[in-house]
């Protein structure tokens, strides 16, 4: 059993900047990949932003030069650093991770947390 804990999403004014956090804890023999997606008010589903377990990263092209993510390993959490956020990235955003326990590999989902972006 492997919960997902996510953090970080609110109301934030265009041009702002949010940080989400999303920590893994249970049965966790190693995490490979993390990501995060969003669903948007029009209900699409899309990739922001993953990264593997070597650190390499790949974003859609709509938050490109704006938003960051990264990971520690050590406490199992991965991070959306978003910036220059405009309204268009208003969305839930849900976290993604793949999880090794023992021999088992499972994909896990968070939550969910609500990002709006307006004046």
């Amino acid at each position: 059993q492997v919960q997902l804990v996510e953090s970080g999403g609110g109301l934030v004014q265009p041009g702002g900047s949010l940080r989400l956090s999303c920590t893994a804890s249970g049965s966790i023999f190693s995490i490979d990949a993390m990501g995060w997606y969003r669903r948007t008010p029009g209900n699409q589903h899309e990739l922001v932003a993953k990264i593997s377990n070597g650190g390499s990263t790949e974003f859609a092209d709509s938050v490109k030069g704006r938003f960051t993510i990264s990971r520690d390993n050590a406490e199992n959490t991965v991070y959306l650093q978003m910036n220059s956020l405009k309204p268009e990235d208003t969305a839930v955003y849900l976290c993604n991770v793949g999880v090794v326990e023992n021999i088992w590999y499972k994909i896990y989902w968070g939550q969910g947390t609500q990002v709006t972006v307006s004046s």
